[in-house]
């Protein structure tokens, strides 16, 4: 099979894997609602309908350039900000703070895009946390000030920091040749979303003791170990195939995806939670808004950029 856009075959693969499942999927939906024609799957056809935009979104920018996928994952900051910010409470005097904490998206994602490890790494947790304060303080309006820099600084962290490891992956030194920086990607977002996926069934099959249920009723002890044990075996037999890590250390990449992805979603339920809001959104039909699909990555891109970083490069 000739693979198009010169993708590493590896990455292909897994591409097509993907779409295979997605299509098992959709047949699944389908002859349930044959099946059961008494019973509502709508909210089961968006979900999955909304997945195929988002992956063939994904895989058509990755399968373009390296460039097109940073400015992807940079609109993708963008929306993930704009989200955040729409749905936790801000001062009115600082609609120009805000201005700032907007540009730091394409000079973050400017800093990937050279492949400037030092200054991506440093730019929004020294520059714009130094400099959103300072220009809090020129406007002059001190109440509720420790409040607001605190809601910024965390909002530019999660949605732009934080994701922007995810671009980063493609600026790496290809080192599995089969796969190229792609197959990081793919990898990362792949395994995330599927230990979602797994914790959600082992939840379902077996859950019974809660694990926070002032946080997430829904979460369970056996949820949280079935689908840390599914996914980080899972994580260990791709790992070779898509990164430079062997079938040890894609093991510890996939326990750490796994701890930290539940972690992070548990803290966007507790922001909205605190908000009194089911959905952070309602831009993604059948998923909510675009912080309640990425909640996962926000805490999983940075931990596993950092842990293959130290151990392949």
């Amino acid at each position: 099979m000739k693979i198009p856009f010169d993708i590493p075959p590896h990455s292909f693969y897994a591409m097509l894997a993907v779409i295979g499942l997605l299509l098992i999927a959709s047949s699944i939906s389908f002859l349930l609602s044959l099946k059961n024609p008494d019973k509502n799957y709508t909210e089961l056809q968006l979900r999955i309908r909304s997945w195929w935009w988002m992956v063939l979104s994904l895989f058509i920018v990755l399968s373009i350039s390296q460039n097109a996928a940073i400015i992807f994952f940079g609109f993708l900051s963008f929306l993930a900000l704009k989200e955040f910010l729409s749905i936790v409470p801000t001062r009115h005097a600082d609609r120009r703070v805000i201005f700032w904490a907007y540009l730091s998206i394409p000079l973050q994602y400017y800093w990937v895009s050279m492949g400037w490890y030092g200054m991506f790494i440093i730019f929004i947790p020294v520059y714009i946390f130094l400099l959103l304060p300072l220009r809090m303080i020129l406007i002059g309006e001190t109440e509720g000030f420790i409040r607001a820099a605190g809601i910024l600084h965390w909002a530019v962290m999660l949605t732009v920091f934080a994701m922007s490891h995810i671009a980063y992956l493609l600026m790496l030194p290809v080192k599995n040749t089969a796969a190229g920086g792609i197959g990081l990607v793919l990898f990362l977002l792949f395994v995330t979303q599927f230990n979602d996926v797994c914790q959600y069934i082992w939840g379902k099959m077996l859950g019974k003791h809660k694990i926070i249920p002032k946080v997430s009723p829904n979460k369970t002890w056996e949820g949280f170990i079935g689908g840390l044990i599914t996914i980080t075996l899972c994580a260990g037999g791709i790992a070779p195939l898509l990164t430079p890590l062997s079938f040890e250390t894609g093991l510890l990449a996939g326990a750490i995806i796994g701890l930290s992805g539940f972690v992070g979603d548990v803290v966007i339920s507790s922001v909205k939670r605190d908000l009194h809001i089911k959905d952070s959104g309602s831009l993604i039909p059948g998923h909510g808004g675009i912080l309640d699909r990425l909640d996962s990555l926000m805490y999983t891109a940075p931990l596993f950029f950092h842990y293959i970083y130290y151990v392949a490069y």
